[in-house]
This record gives structure tokens, C-alpha cells and sequence, in this order.
């Protein structure tokens, strides 16, 4: 059987802990394909990482195993945790960064990492990357059974707090992150056009909608850090080369660009500052 395991890590690239991963990987199952999905979330965001996992997961093939290691709380008394949701499977800490998933999905299946059949023994206080994640990854894609790993979990670690706040006309949310291109990503979305000037946002976070939020994309104003920009564009190139702009990114939420330059430099960003959404 030919898996696919994709990493989603705070590693970066220029140390070894994810090539050591990969060749315990490897060891135990040769056959392995790895996609990097990503190894460059801040250290120790979980809430980014989770962001990242829950707008890309369905992109993969069904069977895919997500290796996920964004673990400030490694050596603790967190869980490692294994999971099924849907036709996919997930090998990570038990600190949130699967709760964006779990608390959209009706098929799941959590277990705990604890046979040290399928761990590397002795377990280092540092790098259950590689001593416990990794190699249930592994035997994941070499076909062990999900239950083989240890008993089931009942509970897991509650869902980060991702404000957004909907009233009659104006939307509050925050910056997630921003892409190495500094586009700004917020936590408001999803968003389907209806027509070239008409929007729908079917809010992921906050409190549940009796239908969705419909208005016009030229009335919208949008505030960050004392800026405001009028209308959410389509594309890029609706507005001039430097101008700051508002747009629906690739994963349906609103993001903030300059065309062709970095909006997250101009507007000194971080982490969860907050941003407004005003549509009439």
C-alpha cells in the first residue's frame, strides 16, 4: 500500500528535526511519501497551525496522514493523539491544534499514542517529533490499525479561541496570519461570491447563523490598525500597484494586500490584532 504523509510543522528548514522524522519514517515503512505542507509556522502558534490545517486538510487525497508538530507543551502531560476524521488521519499533540477539524466533522475516531510498540524507545523529554509522532505515522501508513495504538479518547483539548463577534452591520475579527507574500489573513469567512459584486459570508467561528450574512462588496469598509480600505475586491489587479486593498484569499476569508507589496509590513501586524468589517 503507497501512503502519503503531510507535515505540518514550527520546524523550519534549516535545522534537522524534520529530515530526522523522514528517516525514521522511512525506516519503518519505506514505501512513504512525504508532502511538506508546511514547515514554517511561527514556533509554538498552535492556533496558526491549526488556521493552516483546517484550510488545506480536503486538498489531500483521502487517506492522507497529517504528521502535525507544533508542540510547546512537549515533555508534559499533554496527550499524543492519533485520529480519523472523515477519510483522513492525523497524528499530533493533544494541545487544540486538530479542534478547527474535529469540531466541524461527525465521523472521528481519537485514540492515545501509549503502545511503545510503535514508538522509539527510550522517548526523548524533547523531540516526541521523532520518537513517538513520527513513527505512528509510519506504521499508520504501513497499515496498522488505528485501535493497535492505544485506547480511545473521549475528550480532547477544547477549540482555541477565534474571535469573531457578528453584529447587525459591522464584524469583528482578527488577524490569523500573514503569507510570505504579506498578505494579511483574518478570521472572517468563508465567503462565496454571488455575482461580481455580491458577497455571502457563512461564518466558520462565533455563534452559529440562521442564514448567511449577503451584502454588497463595493459598500464594505474594512479597519486594521487605524487604516481603513473601502470595498473587497476580486482580484489583485483591481487596484493600482501600491494601494492597500481588501480581497476573498484562496481559502474564502478576508484578507488584507497591498498590490505588489506587503501589507503586513505597512500595517506593522501581529497575531491577533483586531479587525473590523463594516457592510452598510
Amino acid at each position: 500500500m503507497d501512503r502519503t504523509i503531510a507535515l505540518l510543522t514550527d520546524f523550519g528548514t534549516t535545522d534537522t528535526y524534520v529530515g530526522v522524522m523522514k528517516a525514521v519514517m522511512t525506516r519503518i515503512y519505506p514505501a512513504v511519501r512525504f508532502i511538506d505542507l508546511t514547515h514554517e509556522i511561527p514556533p509554538q502558534h498552535v492556533q496558526q497551525a491549526a488556521f493552516t490545517l483546517l484550510k488545506t486538510y480536503r486538498y489531500f487525497a483521502p487517506g492522507t496522514i497529517f504528521l502535525v508538530v507544533v508542540d510547546p507543551g512537549v515533555g508534559s502531560e499533554r496527550k499524543a493523539i492519533a485520529a480519523q476524521i472523515d477519510d483522513y488521519f492525523f497524528v499530533a499533540p493533544d494541545n487544540g491544534v486538530l479542534s478547527y477539524i474535529l469540531d466541524e466533522v461527525v465521523s472521528k475516531t481519537v485514540v492515545e499514542l501509549t503502545n511503545v510498540s510503535y514508538q522509539l524507545v527510550p522517548v526523548s523529554n524533547t523531540f516526541h517529533g521523532r520518537d513517538i509522532f513520527a513513527p505512528a505515522a509510519a506504521h499508520l501508513a504501513a497499515g496498522i490499525s488505528l485501535s493497535e495504538f492505544g485506547a480511545p479518547v473521549e475528550q480532547v483539548a477544547q477549540q482555541l479561541n477565534l474571535s469573531l463577534n457578528i453584529e447587525e452591520k459591522e464584524i469583528t475579527g482578527q488577524i490569523i496570519s500573514a503569507d510570505h507574500f504579506g498578505n494579511v489573513i483574518t478570521s472572517i469567512g468563508e465567503f462565496h461570491w454571488i455575482d461580481d459584486n455580491h458577497l455571502e459570508l457563512h461564518p466558520r467561528f462565533g455563534k452559529p447563523l440562521e442564514k448567511p450574512i449577503r451584502f454588497a462588496a463595493d459598500k464594505a469598509t474594512i479597519s486594521v490598525n487605524d487604516q481603513k480600505v473601502t470595498r473587497i475586491r476580486r482580484i489583485y489587479g483591481e487596484a493600482q500597484a501600491g494601494d492597500l486593498m481588501a480581497l476573498v484569499g484562496s481559502g474564502g476569508y478576508l484578507e488584507i494586500a497591498i498590490n505588489q507589496g506587503n501589507a503586513a509590513q505597512f500595517l506593522k501586524i501581529t497575531s491577533g490584532t483586531p479587525v473590523v468589517l463594516q457592510i452598510g
